[in-house]
This record gives C-alpha cells, sequence and structure tokens, in this order.
C-alpha cells in the first residue's frame, strides 16, 4: 500500500464520524476528495478535474476538489463503501460494479441493450440517466452524472475471437459484476474476477488467458503489451457513473449543491469530448503496436447472451428500463 493511502485510510474512522456533523457554516471552505482507478488523463479523471476547477471559479476558491487518481485509494469496490460512509466525498465507479446494490444499474450493463455509443447517449440524454441517478439516495448515495465508457470487447493472448466457440476454454478476467460473470460462462469461457490492477500481470503469466474491456483502458493500463489480439464483440456500452456520498451532499449548503449538481451535468458533455478524441487516439496507438484486430459474427454473439438477458427481464424494473432504452435505438 502506498504511504499516501495508507495515511487517507488511517483516517477512515475520523471522516466517518465528521460526516456525521452538521452542515458547514456558509463562509467555510470545503475541499471534496474524489477517486479514480484511471489514470491522470483518462477522461473521467479529466472530467472531474474540470467540474473542481468550475466548482472553485463560482465559489471565489470556497469549494474545491481534490482527486486522487490511478487507484491511489484502493480499488472501486472499496471506494464506493467509503463513500456511503462518508470516508471520502466522491467517486467515479463503472456501473457494473453497482449492480448488485442498485438494480436499476442492471439495465445499463445488459449484453447487446445498446447498439452504438449514439445510442447510449441518445437513451441517457431521453431521461434514462435522470432516472438512474435518483435512485442512489436509497443507500447513502447521490448520482451526479453518467460517463462513457465505450464499447467493451474482449481482447486476449491466444488468438481472434471470431465466434462464441472460440472463447471456449479461455479463461477471461471480468470485474466483479454478476451479469459479466454469467455473460462470460454463456459464451464458454472461465471468467475469472479481478481487479484492473492485477490483469497485466495475469496475462503475462498465463494466469488468465485476457479480458474484456474497452479500447481507452486497453490502451492506458498497457494490456495491449500482454495480449495481441483485439476481437470488435461490441458485447457492452456499460457506462461509468460519478456518485458523492449523501453526508457530503448534505453538509454543503443549498447554493453549493445546486452548482454541484448543474456542473457535473454540464462535465458529460466536457467527458464526451475527451473520450471520443482520446479512444481514436488509443486505438491508432494500439495498432501501430502491433495488435490485431478482428470482426465478430455479432448476431451469434447476441444469440449466446439472449438466456441471460431474458432471464433478467423477469424483473419488471429492468424490463421497463430496457424497452425504452431499445425504444432509443
Amino acid at each position: 500500500m502506498n504511504p499516501g493511502r495508507r495515511g487517507f485510510l488511517a483516517g477512515l474512522g475520523a471522516a466517518c464520524a465528521a460526516a456525521a456533523l452538521p452542515a458547514r457554516s456558509d463562509d467555510a471552505a470545503v475541499v471534496l476528495t474524489a477517486t479514480d482507478v484511471h489514470v491522470k488523463d483518462y477522461p473521467t479523471v479529466a472530467a472531474v478535474g474540470w467540474l473542481g476547477q468550475t466548482l472553485e471559479r463560482e465559489t471565489a476558491g470556497r469549494v474545491r476538489i481534490r482527486q486522487y487518481h490511478s487507484g491511489q485509494l484502493g480499488r472501486e469496490s472499496e471506494a464506493i463503501d467509503m463513500a456511503r460512509y462518508g470516508a471520502i466525498d466522491m467517486t467515479r465507479v463503472y456501473s457494473g460494479a453497482l449492480n448488485n446494490a442498485f438494480p436499476l444499474t442492471v439495465p445499463l450493463c445488459l449484453p447487446y441493450v445498446f447498439d452504438s455509443v449514439a445510442h447510449m447517449r441518445r437513451a441517457l440524454d431521453g431521461g434514462i440517466a435522470q432516472g438512474v441517478l435518483e435512485g442512489f439516495r436509497a443507500r447513502g448515495l447521490v448520482g451526479l452524472a453518467i460517463y462513457d465508457s465505450g464499447a467493451r470487447c474482449f481482447y486476449n493472448v491466444r488468438r481472434p475471437l471470431r465466434v462464441p466457440q472460440d472463447l471456449h476454454g479461455l479463461k477471461i478476467r471480468v470485474a466483479a459484476s454478476d451479469i459479466f460473470i454469467r455473460l462470460v460462462r454463456l459464451l464458454g469461457a472461465n471468467p475469472t474476477p479481478m481487479s484492473l490492477g492485477d490483469t497485466f500481470s495475469g496475462m503475462e503469466t498465463h494466469m488468465i488467458d485476457g479480458a474484456e474491456n474497452n479500447m481507452r483502458s486497453f490502451h492506458s493500463s498497457r494490456h495491449f503489451e500482454a495480449a495481441r489480439h483485439w476481437s470488435q464483440s461490441e458485447h457492452s456500452y456499460a457506462p461509468d457513473v460519478l456518485l458523492i456520498s449523501q453526508r457530503s451532499f448534505d453538509a454543503l449548503r443549498p447554493g453549493d449543491r445546486d452548482l454541484l449538481v448543474d456542473a457535473a451535468r454540464a462535465s458529460v458533455g466536457v467527458m464526451r469530448g475527451l473520450w471520443d478524441a482520446s479512444e481514436a487516439q488509443a486505438r491508432q496507438a494500439v495498432a501501430e503496436a502491433g495488435v490485431r484486430f478482428n470482426e465478430v459474427d455479432l448476431d451469434a454473439f447476441r444469440a449466446a447472451a439472449r438466456p441471460l438477458v431474458d432471464d433478467y427481464l423477469r424483473d419488471p424494473r429492468i424490463a421497463d428500463l430496457h424497452r425504452r432504452i431499445r425504444a432509443a435505438a
């Protein structure tokens, strides 16, 4: 554990106790801590940096954000709990890590629910995002924004994957998400839950054969140095979510809460612009490094994933959101 994280976590109990204090006085300075497992120049990190600059400018420096990127304060699952209990203020997390505790995030992660980035953005901007964000208040969090996370595809050290049968027998790293564990198993591979930080060494040592993620993460994590086959499965466009502790949010004065919410919504456009540019750059960089790309039989992948989707659609709440998302296609 690095010294910064050790020192931060050492104050966990004190931070939780402080979170129970009354709202700050009107003239008190506010420094909100924000975490992300991604690197400094990743679009979500940069968008939260923009959000912090906006808050600082609009409050004449009274409200600021201090960022801890690159997993300095631990994994996403740890960050979710720390935010719920007020030990940190804000965190950006992958929606797949939220499915079990927040079922309304499930439709966002189901395989082949979104056809493209454009479809996802239309659906989210058409009211889906707001409905999902409101659901976080039930468990000590406030949803601020939903960020893009691109098309998730499979990559591996062995071979091109063109049909689901090509995955048979492979050990594939997945995030700790029931949806992705079940999807990989349905496709005939062996799902291996593992942190993003451990994935590179897992492929290098052949503990696993590959993983699934978006192009930007494939590049920034340097997984392309171990996995030379990228298969354009586009099996999920599961987005990211920016959250703040309910305690931290309530401790802000009302005007600052409104400013934070408005600025967070505006940061989505900032993030999307950064995402589009950096994703294209990442694809070019990994191609130049020798990664081999292949298309897949999308109909075959959709058919293999369909039993999983049908199972989740038995829940009326999930089915309703799924229907609304598909209507935006």
